[in-house]
């Protein structure tokens, strides 16, 4: 794991913007497609106003975010929408989207047609990914159901996630195709995070899910 420290968000979000478009012109060098997976929230929404101007081969690439709650891809909790918004504009236009949910529909019941989406581009090109003060990532939850079936090694591709603290279900990515992803970038803001981050390093992914992603990471940090 390599932490990088930024004087502010403002230099982060461009350094890491510049970093994926570096990452993804490397991996379109020797993939006729690749993938790019990331979250939503309101963190990375400046790097994706960078990223989506950059001059790449777009309509090569497939975005998929890490996790999705199950909501319709135009409501506001979505992580679709935040994508279409800030991500998939400009040149990235042209980029195909593939979700994590498909409305109308109890997440189990999806889960097959998702994953036969998603198994063409794995293992992930590029991964970007947050965390919360709770040491989450995706919505891999400390204590949810089904976290330890989702961290195996041999977890299927995607798991549902249902807490009691989250409003709706979501459908994630699990930590073995996290960990796998070739390229690999966590942002994280605010010395909180960054005391959760050195807290993680020393936990079982059971209590802190990020541990389970950390191996080849690029910290990206900012006050």
């Amino acid at each position: 794991m390599n932490i990088k420290e930024y004087a502010d968000r403002d230099m982060l979000a461009i350094d890491v913007a510049n970093a994926l478009a570096g990452d993804l012109e490397s991996a379109l060098l020797h993939h006729d497609v690749v993938s790019l997976a990331v979250p939503g929230g309101t963190t990375p929404g400046p790097v994706f106003d960078g990223l989506c101007a950059a001059d790449l081969e777009w309509d090569r690439v497939r975005v998929l975010p890490t996790d999705e709650r199950c909501v319709p891809g135009d409501h506001e909790r979505s992580n679709e929408r935040l994508i279409r918004e800030r991500l998939l504009t400009n040149r990235a236009s042209v980029a195909q989207y593939l979700p994590l949910f498909v409305a109308g529909h109890e997440p189990e019941a999806v889960l097959p047609e998702i994953e036969s989406l998603i198994t063409p581009v794995l293992p992930l090109s590029v991964l970007v990914l947050g965390m919360g003060e709770d040491m989450h990532t995706a919505s891999l939850f400390p204590g949810m159901q089904g976290l330890t079936a989702a961290l195996d090694s041999h977890a299927p591709t995607l798991a549902v996630a249902r807490t009691d603290v989250q409003p709706e279900a979501r459908i994630t990515l699990t930590a073995p195709v996290l960990e796998g992803a070739l390229s690999k970038h966590l942002i994280i803001f605010g010395e909180s995070k960054r005391d959760a981050l050195d807290r993680a390093m020393s936990l079982p992914p059971e209590e802190a899910p990020i541990a389970a992603v950390l191996t080849g990471m690029t910290v990206h940090w900012a006050e």
